[in-house]
């Protein structure tokens, strides 16, 4: 299926992990112009960028928490290109704790990343999408967020908040003609399913239908689609993809 994404604009966070890289590969492959997000990972980003050409794919270095850096960045791709049709906030962070054991700094770190770090791009991002009154937004939740699950409390915390995200702001930016969908994948092979532990992965896999982990292109082959036009009338969705929970 064409998805008529050629020559879109795409703006990627979190765009040189197991999920972020095969979003990168299929907006390229379906014609867009990839911009993505990374913070420390320089050399995943430079053989990115030499995978698919600096003409198609572009990391730019930032924390998704520092805004000036972000307004700074995303008025550079609009100075570019003229616009940003996608925004894809994939960005997130977990590390596996018990709750008796999760600091106030770990809480913060896990609901910054994952949360606010969605706030702060989208409020750079939306600004330029507004005066278009055009543009395509689509969070990355998670089954930790959705679900009775042994997950770290303060995780599925950040993810829980970002259905709230996307149900307030599809309504907000409804009257500018931008979607806002958020993708709910179940355990990935990859990613922040690399911290499930082997008593998690039997768990999933238990209750799992289709009896496996969730493929990182899978689920970026889902957020292609929400992006493209052919999903025009796809709008305020939680959208699981979680083989049948």
């Amino acid at each position: 299926m064409d998805l008529q994404l050629e020559d879109k604009v795409v703006l990627v966070t979190g765009g040189t992990g197991a999920i972020g890289r095969e979003i990168v590969r299929i907006f390229i492959e379906e014609g867009a112009k990839v911009y993505f997000l990374y913070n420390r990972a320089e050399k995943k980003a430079a053989e990115l960028m030499a995978t698919y050409g600096e003409d198609r794919c572009k990391g730019l270095q930032s924390s998704v928490l520092d805004q000036a850096n972000l307004a700074r960045l995303t008025q550079e791709i609009c100075a570019a290109c003229g616009t940003i049709d996608v925004l894809v906030n994939n960005a997130g962070m977990t590390d596996v704790l018990p709750f008796p054991l999760i600091e106030e700094e770990d809480w913060d770190a896990c609901l910054d990343v994952n949360a606010k770090g969605a706030f702060l791009v989208t409020k750079e991002t939306a600004r330029y999408m507004i005066k278009r009154r055009s543009g395509t937004i689509i969070n990355m939740g998670s089954l930790a967020g959705e679900r009775i699950l042994e997950v770290p409390v303060h995780y599925a915390t950040a993810k829980a908040a970002l259905t709230g995200f996307t149900l307030a702001l599809t309504k907000e930016l409804s009257r500018y003609n931008i979607r806002v969908n958020c993708v709910v994948p179940g355990l990935v092979d990859g990613g922040v399913g690399r911290s499930a532990t082997d008593r998690q992965r039997q768990q999933y896999l238990e209750y799992c239908t289709s009896g496996r982990l969730a493929k990182p292109e899978e689920v970026a082959d889902l957020i292609a689609f929400l992006a493209s036009p052919r999903a025009a009338y796809v709008n305020g969705q939680i959208i699981h993809i979680d083989g049948g929970i």
